[in-house]
């Protein structure tokens, strides 16, 4: 049996040797794919001062301060916004910086991350 095993390689070495050194190999391009994006959304309370909330924003999510109380005013008003979409690990470390720093200024403020709509 090893010496069939050996004589077919010493086959395919003479094929190859043959028709130029075997075959020719074209790389395949991956397809790549775009990160999941997922959205930091902020949730009301009626405790945490609004003048802390637009300080957020604009610490955290780079707003500028027109932009900033827009958002804290939609958060006031309708019960939670969007901050930011960004990748999973980006918006899990916003959120969690984001409610850490509301806990050690004994604020209740909180924000959560989900899925956010692709548009694609």
């Amino acid at each position: 049996m090893a010496a069939v095993t050996i004589r077919a390689a010493q086959d395919n070495q003479r094929d190859s040797a043959q028709t130029g050194g075997g075959l020719a190999i074209e790389e395949a391009k991956p397809k790549l794919k775009k990160p999941a994006r997922y959205q930091v959304v902020m949730l009301n309370d009626d405790y945490t001062p609004m003048e802390f909330v637009v300080e957020v924003l604009e610490t955290y999510f780079a707003m500028e301060r027109e932009l900033a109380v827009r958002v804290m005013l939609k958060v006031h008003t309708e019960g939670r916004a969007v901050c930011g979409v960004f990748t999973r690990d980006v918006a899990e470390s916003k959120a969690s910086q984001v409610n850490r720093y509301a806990r050690e200024n004994e604020h209740p403020l909180m924000c959560e991350i989900e899925p956010a709509d692709d548009p694609e």
